[in-house]
């Protein structure tokens, strides 16, 4: 019998081909409308990013001695853990123009630092610190970033970098053109190196300016000196190093030390069980102004604020 609902050979044919078309079409419209949310994604991120370029571009002395800004563009990388460094906090520091010695003093919280790396000693230095969960900044010449490979990025997140220059000259010898050169390439492969933001600077022997101070605050750096010597660069043994540090171990110090030293690397781990037995915490210096930000007199009276009385001996 004749079934009236059956299809011919011919009809079945059409409606696959047909499902075949809409298929392909619609097939076709995700993929239209998937790059259209690339396209888009890629745009938000491209304004993202560029909201952070450029903030501080090279400087060039102008007439009366004053330094002008000009714009340079500077693709970094933020991660959560960099946020301390948009603080409030130091921004108001950054604002004064004047180096930091100290803390306030009125919480548990220290700042250990080194200088001079990346050299030989810095894995080893790394390696302490993280076995004893302790934090720290440090201070580097950009000349030295390729000598150990990776290392900036890992002393980054074992607490902070900061700008040193970069071949580590008497900065108030120079003149200002050749200072600020110095500090900029060093806060550029830094913040290469580290793909974070860099607002740190130290003057190498501690030496600074009105000059040298003008030019880290129009780049956006605050300046850090300290206010506890280890006396490592002046050939101190590990055991008087030692001594020196835990002398001034006290809330809101910040202890200049040097990480291509190796009597230094020696006197840590003293230094670590003195922090513990004392109930005080090693952070970077990011945190610890934050946590325990100094008052804009005490940083307007420099080294007196933080009890020094002579001049800084550091390299």
């Amino acid at each position: 019998m004749h079934d009236p609902h059956a299809r011919t050979p011919g009809a079945r044919s059409q409606d696959r081909a047909a499902r075949r078309r809409s298929l392909r079409r619609r097939r076709a419209g995700a993929a239209a409308l998937l790059c259209l949310l690339v396209a888009a994604l890629v745009v938000l991120l491209a304004r993202g990013g560029g909201s952070h370029a450029g903030a501080h571009g090279p400087l060039s002395p102008a007439a009366g001695g004053e330094v002008s800004r000009a714009p340079a563009a500077r693709a970094v990388t933020h991660r959560t853990a960099a946020e301390p460094a948009r603080s409030l906090q130091l921004q108001r520091l950054i604002a004064l123009g004047r180096p930091v010695f100290c803390a306030a003093r009125r919480g548990d919280e220290v700042a250990l630092t080194f200088d001079d790396g990346p050299g030989p000693y810095t894995r080893l230095v790394l390696a302490k610190l993280r076995k004893h969960h302790v934090h720290a900044t440090f201070f580097v010449v950009g000349r030295n970033i390729p000598l150990v490979a990776g290392a900036v990025s890992v002393e980054a997140r074992r607490g902070a970098v900061g700008d040193h220059t970069f071949t580590h000259p008497l900065l108030t010898s120079l003149p200002g053109a050749e200072a600020e050169d110095q500090i900029v390439r060093t806060q550029r492969a830094l913040e290469r190196a580290s793909r974070d933001p860099v607002v740190l600077f130290r003057p190498p022997y501690g030496a600074h300016n009105a000059t040298v101070d003008r030019i880290a605050r129009a780049h956006g750096l605050l300046e850090i000196l300290w206010n506890v010597d280890s006396a490592d660069s002046l050939g101190a043994g590990y055991a008087q190093v030692e001594r020196n540090v835990i002398a001034g171990l006290r809330p809101g110090a910040i202890i200049l030390m040097h990480e291509n030293h190796g009597q230094t690397v020696r006197a840590l781990l003293g230094i670590f069980a003195t922090l513990q037995r004392r109930h005080l915490r090693a952070v970077s210096v990011p945190q610890l102004l934050i946590d325990d930000p100094p008052s804009n007199a005490q940083v307007r009276a420099g080294g007196g604020g933080c009890g020094l009385s002579g001049g800084l001996h550091g390299d």
